[in-house]
């Protein structure tokens, strides 16, 4: 198994999008017939709020009605329909394991609905022929990396919102994703509710805890060696938002990726007041990182400021996925774990959380 699936499938989704696109505009497909994918809790949606427009990075999508059958190809954003009180009726499989790849922190928003029906995106793209079957109404790749080749394949059967054109694919925050996916819904009102609430719970906790504010930070995992989060990724979007600091020539390295491997020589970037880990074995993996003469011997590690977060575990899917129903769940456990990480003894134990 690879070490750290998230970094391993963003990548290999990441190089299925090399190939340069030029700006496109293009308007949605026909609606598609179907039942209501509504769950518990959906709040009913003006017809007044319908056709809206929505730009993106290959050009412009118009929505001419209220979507009932929506289809996510963005690996997170089943998490913003779902907190919109709307269920998928396909999503995108990232991590794995969750029926509907719904994670705990959001399988309540399904409810009486049926479980969406999970594709698969191997790196060659989103799967056309499956996506159609399930004649979707409104297709949402807003958290991904489509190319123009395949955006315009989906826009022959339905209206597809692509990821924004300001962001490095996989790289637009949390919260201008529900945005955008709330204003395709008909539901621009809701959406920036559930965004205000999932910031106040990430205001609360830099509030709490003082100590976070100008610290330095980063996050990392040991994959194909080290391999760190740039400042676009929704694990560093974190950090920001709880008052950290990110290193200051992190973007320079990294470049227009969400995440690159860097060399011994710049092992420095970890030397941060916190460097978080997502790694596939917590009782093993930081031995293993320990015995790795380049990192060994950061102050980071000789004074006890690492935070190790087990990548396959219900807390690193939540991590991962860094949407405005995961991250209240990772606050519970994160924010314990960076607090004695940065509270300036070196003695202090950085517990695991106990679920």
């Amino acid at each position: 198994m690879l070490r750290s699936r998230r970094a391993a499938r963003l990548a290999t989704a990441l190089a299925s999008t090399a190939l340069l696109v030029t700006t496109a505009t293009a308007c949605g497909g026909d609606d598609a017939s179907g039942s209501d994918s509504e769950g518990a809790g959906a709040q009913e949606n003006s017809s007044g709020a319908f056709p809206v427009t929505v730009a993106h990075k290959y050009g412009s999508t118009t929505v001419m009605s209220e979507p009932k059958r929506i289809v996510t190809v963005g690996l997170t954003d089943q998490d913003s329909v779902l907190a919109l009180g709307k269920v998928p009726v396909g999503t995108t499989e990232w991590l794995g394991g969750y029926d509907g790849a719904v994670g705990p922190w959001a399988a309540d928003k399904v409810g009486s609905a049926d479980t969406p029906t999970v594709l698969k995106d191997t790196g060659t793209g989103p799967q056309v022929e499956k996506i159609a079957a399930l004649k979707p109404d409104l297709i949402l790749a807003v958290y991904g990396g489509l190319t123009k080749e395949q955006y315009e394949s989906l826009s022959k059967f339905a209206p597809v919102v692509a990821q924004p054109k300001k962001y490095n694919d996989y790289g637009v925050p949390w919260q201008e994703q529900t945005e955008i996916i709330g204003k395709a819904v008909g539901a621009p009102d809701d959406a920036a509710e559930v965004v205000r609430s999932t910031e106040d719970a990430i205001k609360k906790a830099a509030e709490e805890n003082p100590g976070f504010k100008g610290a330095s930070a980063v996050m990392a995992t040991p994959y194909e060696g080290m391999f760190v989060f740039g400042s676009q990724d929704p694990r560093s979007h974190l950090l920001g938002d709880l008052g950290f600091t990110l290193p200051k020539d992190l973007d320079q390295l990294i470049g227009d990726q969400f995440g690159a491997n860097i060399s011994k020589e710049r092992t420095d970037l970890l030397d941060q007041d916190a460097v978080v880990w997502q790694v596939t074995d917590v009782a093993k993996d930081p031995g293993t990182l320990h015995k790795d003469a380049s990192y060994k011997d950061l102050n980071v590690v000789k004074e006890g400021r690492e935070v190790f977060v087990d990548e396959s575990s219900d807390y690193g899917n939540a991590l991962s996925m860094g949407t405005v129903l995961s991250l209240p769940y990772v606050l519970e456990r994160l924010v314990p774990q960076l607090a004695a990480a940065v509270d300036g003894k070196t003695d202090t134990e950085v517990q695991q959380p106990a679920s």
